[in-house]
């Protein structure tokens, strides 16, 4: 088995907080069961509401219940040369003269760009260690233009610069860096401001309010995501990228409203997101999808599966899952929690044979992705302890270090 259990961070947690398993059932209004069986290790995965309501009792960020990211493992050890490149290029060093161009024709506007959609591709695509990789350059590239361009150049930089060092806050968090990620995202605003691009500093804010869910801070999140979708609604909702950015806010707003518990709600938001869908066929698009929110019939449809697992809906996740048609623009990301949510489940509805064939697809699309992720290694370690283990299940398992 995993050596790192949720139930043992729980345990682990609860002493240093100086709280008896009662105590902490008592602060985080999770039953004393739960509590006991997940530091039995009886219990391998909980929904987000109930890790939400622990991480509070506990006094924790979120990201303290959900182990260790892929490619940071937490070894007690300084952060790997990858990282620090990237703290560096988010926070260059105080007194640091900017580096003069060498030919600053040569900084083209265009290809900048287009490297960072591509960095947002490989991020999507779960390959944060690429990202590792080529962000700091492209950051450093994004700053330079941002600071000897003119007129259009210097906002067109800024936009550049913005974009980049929110794909920074995205990896950031993604790796358990959250401040860092909100470091990121911060400066990422202040050079949307300089952009002069509205729909720009309403993407990002999106991106801090996914901060603040990771950081249990739900009512900070919801606010900050309605705040800003009623400033586009406003202003930009009749174009495409502007009903792109409105979308993804609603849909961030419903997620930390579901969180908080009031789900109804949330799925209230979701629909008339759903709705909004409708409009985008009928409406031009000229920019890059890959630099603007991801909001489709699709995305909407996927976050709405996600929400009904959290909240023990499974039959109402796998109907709404049922016939899903992928948009081409939607990310390999989306499509991996699909999977991973349907097969949740099906794992919910004692469906174990329907859960296996759906990981073994999950496996085929992104192999990297599953071993990665502590909620795919939870789902099949249920199933193995379950009292049915259907053809494929032993192969699963052996591939994520759960058996021999």
């Amino acid at each position: 088995m995993a050596s790192d259990h949720l139930g043992d961070r729980v345990k682990r947690l609860r002493r240093l907080a100086d709280l008896t398993q009662e105590g902490l059932a008592e602060k985080s209004g999770v039953s004393v069961d739960v509590v006991r069986k997940l530091e039995q290790l009886r219990k391998h995965s909980a929904r987000l509401p109930t890790l939400h309501a622990l991480a509070k009792g506990l006094g924790v960020e979120l990201t303290a219940l959900l182990g260790d990211p892929p490619a940071v493992p937490s070894t007690g050890d300084a952060d790997p040369p990858g990282l620090v490149a990237v703290r560096r290029a988010i926070m260059p060093p105080l007194f640091t003269p900017l580096p003069v161009a060498d030919g600053v024709e040569k900084l083209s506007i265009p290809l900048l760009r287009g490297e960072i959609a591509e960095a947002w591709t490989l991020y999507h695509a779960a390959d944060f260690g690429r990202v590792m990789e080529t962000l700091p350059a492209i950051i450093a590239d994004a700053r330079l233009a941002a600071a000897v361009g003119r007129g259009e150049d210097r906002l067109a930089g800024n936009h550049a610069l913005g974009k980049a060092l929110q794909l920074g806050g995205h990896l950031a968090i993604r790796l358990g860096k959250t401040d860092l990620g909100l470091s990121s995202l911060e400066r990422a605003i202040a050079a949307a401001d300089s952009a002069e691009d509205p729909l720009l500093g309403a993407m990002i804010c999106n991106s801090v309010a996914w901060a603040y869910q990771r950081q249990n801070r739900l009512g900070d999140a919801q606010t900050l995501a309605i705040h800003a979708a009623d400033g586009v609604e406003n202003e930009h909702s009749s174009k495409a990228e502007g009903l792109k950015v409105w979308g993804g806010l609603i849909m961030s707003a419903a997620t930390s409203t579901a969180r908080s518990g009031d789900y109804d709600g949330a799925s209230e938001m979701m629909l008339t997101a759903e709705q909004a869908t409708r409009r985008l066929s009928k409406l031009p698009t000229s920019a890059d999808g890959r630099m603007v929110s991801v909001f489709n019939s699709s995305s909407v449809r996927i976050e709405r599966v996600r929400l009904a697992v959290q909240f023990a809906r499974p039959e109402e996740a796998l109907g709404l899952a049922k016939g899903i048609r992928l948009s081409n623009d939607t990310p390999v990301s989306w499509r991996t929690w699909l999977l991973l949510d349907v097969a949740r489940a099906y794992t919910d509805m004692g469906d174990a044979a329907g859960a296996v064939s759906t990981l073994e697809k999950l496996q085929r699309v992104a192999p990297g992705w599953m071993r990665h992720h502590t909620l795919a290694v939870a789902i099949v370690s249920d199933l193995w302890a379950g009292p049915a283990r259907p053809p494929g299940l032993k192969r699963l398992a052996r591939s994520l270090g759960l058996t021999d």
